[in-house]
């Protein structure tokens, strides 16, 4: 039951940097394949519009007013799955498919920032995921969003739960152009 508690919180990536993430009534976040939506739904809580989506939203609790969900399932290549420029604020976590990377960053308005975590390839060493498919390589989220400013950056054991778990971590803010 207490990991179940765990796992429902935000992220503590969320919760250190909340000086960097101003939001208000018209701010529009996009909480990308969402889980149970916890993340997303600590940016509701601070009167953000959100849109979860996700292949399976059965997960999500019964949503706030200012947001929604879509179910779909993110991995079929070659198709336009987000809006151009319409969110403020872009999370991903626990999350890779490396396809979708321009899309993410061109689904950020200029100025808006995007928040992800996730495994790297270190994280095989103790536990899963093992399939390099799902892992980071290092200083993989800077060069792949390197039109991105880094805010914050981090790489390495973030202490899931009890046991080691190595990530990445970036808040990064789209370049006004």
């Amino acid at each position: 039951m207490e990991k179940k508690r765990l796992k429902a919180n935000v992220s503590a990536l969320v919760l250190d940097h909340e000086r960097l993430l101003h939001t208000s009534p018209s701010t529009e976040v996009l909480d990308l394949a969402c889980g149970c939506g916890r993340n997303g739904l600590w940016f509701a809580e601070q009167g953000a519009k959100v849109t979860f989506i996700d292949q399976d939203i059965s997960r999500l609790p019964s949503l706030p007013e200012n947001c929604h969900a879509r179910s779909q399932n993110l991995e079929n290549d070659g198709q336009q799955h987000l809006p151009t420029a319409q969110f403020d604020i872009v999370l991903v976590f626990n999350y890779l498919h490396r396809p979708l990377f321009g899309q993410i960053a061109q689904a950020i308005k200029p100025g808006g920032l995007l928040i992800y975590e996730t495994f790297t390839t270190t994280q095989a060493t103790v536990g899963r995921p093992k399939n390099p498919h799902f892992l980071l390589t290092a200083n993989e989220l800077l060069n792949r969003f390197n039109q991105f400013e880094p805010l914050h950056y981090f790489e390495g054991n973030v202490g899931c739960e009890l046991a080691p778990c190595f990530k990445a971590q970036m808040i990064a803010k789209k370049t006004l152009r």
